[in-house]
């Protein structure tokens, strides 16, 4: 279960931090901090995702 979060969380840690990184630019926030924020913002928001995504994949096996 471990190797498939985190090959999972790769392309959701990715898609949810472009997505941040993303919506910050879209509102005006242009600088290196807020980026840097959204980006991890995603990241964080990717593990409990990642669980969940990880969790119903198994429950289907």
């Amino acid at each position: 279960m471990l190797r498939l979060g985190l090959i999972l969380h790769l392309f959701i840690g990715s898609t949810l931090s472009g997505s941040a990184v993303i919506a910050a630019l879209t509102m005006g926030y242009d600088t290196l901090y807020p980026i840097l924020i959204a980006a991890l913002l995603g990241f964080i928001a990717a593990f409990p995702v990642t669980y969940i995504v990880t969790k119903k994949l198994y429950e289907l096996r």
